[in-house]
């Protein structure tokens, strides 16, 4: 489950992360070179962030090793110089397949000033880790309770995952 692992650090999940105070949204720009897979809305805000793991716990139920049910819990901070925010995400494996490949599917709550974002989605992993990331954002509290769009996240060293937010309101 060493991938597994990993994905707690890549998958910040996504994973995860979208700060959406005003401020960073107009400061924040897509990394260089990014495509974005859907054409931009009216209302659409798109930044990026850095998410980066404090906490990472894994659960390795019966039986040993990748299997169904398997769990990955991490905690971590939202910078994009400093600390503005804290992610905090669930990740259980739905499906393994061969070669130590799984998917998972894994729920994300974004801790803001303004309130809170929640993610949520399923992505693929193998051996050498999730690759890209494209969760859905599912809703919020406070600013951004009507919340919408999704994140996309790739793991850009063992302790940082880049996130690029596309939040519709």
């Amino acid at each position: 489950m060493r991938h597994v692992k990993r994905l707690g650090l890549s998958a910040v999940t996504g994973l995860t992360a979208a700060l959406f105070c005003a401020p960073l949204a107009s400061a924040a720009t897509p990394p260089v070179g990014a495509a974005d897979p859907l054409p931009l809305h009216d209302k659409e805000e798109v930044f990026s962030l850095t998410a980066m793991p404090t906490q990472l716990n894994f659960v390795d139920v019966d039986p040993p090793g990748n299997s169904q049910g398997d769990e990955l819990i991490v905690t971590g901070d939202i910078v994009p110089n400093a600390t503005v925010g804290r992610f905090d995400e669930v990740c259980t494996v739905t499906r393994t397949g061969p070669n130590d490949t799984s998917d998972l599917q894994c729920q994300i709550t974004l801790s803001l000033p303004d309130g809170q974002i929640t993610v949520q989605g399923v992505f693929s992993i193998s051996g050498s880790g999730p690759g890209d990331i494209t969760l859905a954002i599912t809703g919020g509290t406070g600013r951004y309770q009507t919340a919408h769009g999704f994140i996309h996240a790739v793991n850009t060293s063992d302790t940082e995952t880049q996130i690029t937010v596309h939040l519709i309101r």
